[in-house]
């Protein structure tokens, strides 16, 4: 991490009022990568019995957003650059690079003035195509992960669950945007309120920003059956080259059947079938985020033929590889339940 643990103004103890942190929704927005954010400065207020914080939503017209989830949210205005704020942070999850376009004049100017800004999840696609990333590190989603560093090599890309350099700080996801932010407010206010607002949600946070994140959440997995922990990153590092099952028992001090029993017991499958579903899944992303053939993302993660690959996409989705390509943009299909996952 570099310069300060938090962009935001040094102190309100040594301000004139509350700081002013404008949250900027784009479209297919994620609530919870909202609420995340905008939660502790409420929580902090709370517990401070002080107005700490103040904010507002704002979207690029004042209409009002509809979330990825299908939600829709009232705002308090339009985005305009030259009214007065401490801080702002764009939000945003599906197809942000294209919500963004109306947005980046906008940010630049601000960036021109010294405002701090502030990416949550793929919020980091908005300030890179305005180009303020360029010489700074920040991280996206990770499914975005490498798009997102081919796309902007001005940026130094990293895979930390978030990341504050200087005035410029970035969250992959939603849990990473509360540590994120609870890290903010113990640089500003100190460890003890940092805590108390923690505690308002039962949560225990991080203990680092740099933490790598995982394709998979293994959560207590981790702690609790380190055998399958391994076994499950060993699949996910070799997502492109898969090995076999009996090369991931071996890999971690296993028989084949005793690695097989244990992905039955614990996750309801074989190993056989989880480690198919992962690329399965990396290969969805692919489609959506890339214009390569059906074929080329086949090879990508492994499968033997296109035909192969078809057939396991269509018992895995419920949709050809191209009309998954063709649904990227619509969350109907998920909204519904009509693509298994």
């Amino acid at each position: 991490m570099h310069g300060s643990a938090s962009p935001f103004p040094p102190s309100p103890a040594d301000a004139k009022g509350p700081v002013l942190v404008d949250m900027l929704l784009l479209p297919e927005f994620s609530l919870m990568s909202l609420a995340a954010t905008v939660e502790p400065l409420r929580a902090a207020n709370r517990v401070s019995a002080q107005e700490l914080y103040r904010w507002r939503l704002l979207s690029c017209d004042a209409a009002v957003v509809t979330s990825s989830s299908g939600l829709t949210l009232q705002v308090d205005g339009r985005f305009a650059a030259d009214e007065p704020r401490d801080v702002l942070i764009v939000v945003a999850a599906f197809n942000a690079r294209r919500h963004a376009l109306p947005v980046l004049p906008g940010l630049r100017r601000l960036a021109r003035r010294g405002v701090p800004l502030g990416g949550i999840e793929s919020g980091a696609w908005a300030l890179a195509r305005a180009g303020l990333l360029d010489g700074y590190r920040a991280t996206a989603h990770w499914e975005e992960l490498e798009e997102f560093a081919a796309a902007f090599p001005a940026v130094e890309v990293v895979a930390d669950r978030y990341v504050v350099d200087r005035a410029r700080f970035t969250a992959g996801g939603a849990a990473p945007a509360l540590d994120m932010i609870l890290n903010m407010l113990r640089a500003q206010h100190g460890l003890a309120l940092a805590l108390d607002v923690a505690s308002v949600f039962i949560y225990d946070p991080r203990p680092t920003a740099e933490d790598e994140q995982r394709i998979v959440s293994l959560g207590r997995l981790a702690g609790g059956d380190p055998e399958l922990t391994e076994a499950i990153r060993c699949m996910q590092t070799h997502l492109d080259e898969p090995v076999s099952v009996g090369a991931v028992a071996k890999r971690v001090g296993m028989s084949t059947r005793a690695l097989q029993l244990r992905f039955r017991a614990r996750l309801g499958m074989s190993p056989y079938t989880y480690y198919r579903n992962l690329r399965l899944s990396a290969a969805r992303r692919m489609l959506q985020q890339t214009e390569l053939s059906a074929a080329e993302v086949a090879a990508a993660y492994g499968f033997g033929s296109g035909s192969a690959f078809a057939r396991a996409f269509r018992e895995r989705y419920a949709v050809s590889p191209m009309e998954a390509r063709k649904l990227a943009g619509d969350p109907s299909p998920w909204l519904t339940g009509a693509w298994p996952r």
